[in-house]
Formats: structure tokens, C-alpha cells, sequence
């Protein structure tokens, strides 16, 4: 295995990496790379540090998209606030409403549904009864009794232990 090339030279090691040697400096500077113990540059060291650390666009030493842990994250802030733009669109096109409002409204019409089938029985009780010949009175509070069995389960069904589970976001 050969031995690493070490270069004391910052202006030397700049050249061999084909950047500016106040780039090395600076990149030295803010701790991107770093000397050996000895006060050596080791290339291939300081090379790879570079190539992770350098910004796409702005580097020469920069590899494309997401190769290196800043690309990831660059690309990760960007999907983020793109993500951030749809939303804020689709709040001002009306496309999402407030989680007080929406319950409001799953209320109403829930409430207008419960209304429509508590009536439903007073409404057909005559045509059913006329049809197989019963007391229309009595057929109507079959229905009736019926009808508030039926809302009774669907309750309790919304009402059960998993359905009622704490919202997260509270």
C-alpha cells in the first residue's frame, strides 16, 4: 500500500487540487479541513474533506446532488421549503381549512344527516303502511324504535376506545 502524499505547501497542495490557495486557507480557517499533526497537508485527506464539505455550484470541488452528506441536506432544505410553498399556496387557494373549522363542519353534517334519518321514518311510514295494509301509526314506531337502535350502535361504534385515542398534535 503506498504511502499517502504529504505536502507542506499550501500553495502546492492548492495547485494539485486545483483551487485557489486562499480557498485552502479559508477552508482551513472555518475547519472544513486540517493539518496532519505534523504540519503536513495529506492530499488525499484534505481532497476528500473538501469534496464532502463543498457547496454544488459554488465549488469546483463540489460532486453533484446528493453524493456527499451536505448535497443530502441541501436537497432535504430545498424539498422542505418547496413543500412550505405548496402549502402556504394551497392555504390562500382556500384547499386547507383549520382543524377547529373542519370538525365544525363534520359536525353540521353529521347533525343534518342524524336529522334526515330521525325524520325518514315519519315521512315513509304512510307509504309502507298503505302497502302492506298496517296502522300507519304503529309502522312508524317500528321504524322509529328502529332507527334509534340503529343510531345507538353507530355511536357507540364512533365512541369506542380506539377511535377516541388522544390527537398527537394537542
Amino acid at each position: 500500500m503506498p504511502l499517502p502524499e504529504r505536502i507542506t505547501s499550501t500553495r502546492d497542495l492548492a495547485r494539485r487540487l486545483g483551487v485557489s490557495h486562499t480557498a485552502i486557507q479559508k477552508a482551513e480557517r472555518v475547519g472544513r479541513i486540517s493539518r496532519e499533526p505534523d504540519g503536513c497537508w495529506d492530499v488525499e485527506h484534505v481532497h476528500r474533506d473538501l469534496t464532502a464539505s463543498a457547496v454544488p455550484g459554488r465549488s469546483p470541488m463540489a460532486v453533484s446532488g446528493d453524493a456527499t452528506p451536505l448535497g443530502r441536506l441541501t436537497l432535504a432544505r430545498l424539498a422542505l421549503g418547496v413543500e412550505a410553498q405548496r402549502l402556504a399556496m394551497d392555504e390562500k387557494k382556500g384547499r386547507l381549512m383549520d382543524i377547529a373549522a373542519a370538525n365544525h363542519r363534520v359536525d353540521e353534517v353529521a347533525a343534518g344527516m342524524r336529522d334526515a334519518v330521525l325524520n325518514w321514518p315519519a315521512r315513509v311510514a304512510g307509504q309502507i303502511a298503505a302497502e302492506i295494509g298496517r296502522d300507519p301509526h304503529l309502522v312508524q314506531t317500528i321504524l322509529q324504535e328502529q332507527m334509534h337502535a340503529l343510531l345507538l350502535e353507530v355511536a357507540d361504534r364512533l365512541d369506542s376506545p380506539a377511535s377516541s385515542e388522544t390527537d398527537p398534535r394537542a
